[in-house]
């Protein structure tokens, strides 16, 4: 084999070695910020619906007088969405999900990250006015406050 020929050969693989390491390294940068962009846009949506629980509290809250109780409260609301007139009537515009879920009264209650956990809901009744604390298990997102009044329908994120 000539001095030219084993260059070339050379040339080639080493080429090819530049190729697959430099996929490798842009593979390696670019995956990781793609997964955090995706892990971004998974909390603004659980955050999303977690307001969009909290608007749907707040109009349980002005059709009825009071907020649902601890025990079935959540429940009662997913009735009361699926019951009263104007809420079934304009449900959909009024508690717009982000893509791409779309409004559904059985799934205003759920997160939208898997497993798809059911929020938390709790009311503390005692104290006027009435105060609730919704949940998400499985991160520290919360709306609104079981002791402080200043805290009623307040995110924790903002």
């Amino acid at each position: 084999m000539d001095i030219d020929k084993r260059n070339n050969i050379l040339t080639i693989i080493l080429g090819v070695l530049i190729l697959g390491l430099s996929w490798y390294l842009y593979r390696s940068l670019v995956d990781p910020y793609q997964e955090v962009l995706e892990e971004r846009e998974m909390v603004e949506r659980e955050r999303h619906r977690m307001e969009v629980t909290r608007d749907a509290l707040v109009q349980y809250r002005r059709t009825k007088g009071n907020f649902p109780p601890t025990d079935g409260g959540l429940d009662s609301l997913v009735a009361f969405l699926k019951t009263d007139e104007d809420m079934v009537a304009r449900g959909d515009s009024i508690f717009r999900f982000r893509p791409p879920s779309t409004y559904s009264p059985d799934s205003v209650v759920y997160s939208p990250r898997p497993p798809h956990n059911r929020f938390e809901y709790t009311l503390n009744d005692t104290v006027r006015p009435p105060l609730y604390l919704l949940e998400n298990p499985g991160t520290d997102d919360r709306i609104g406050d079981l002791e402080r009044t200043t805290r009623l329908n307040a995110p924790n994120w903002n």
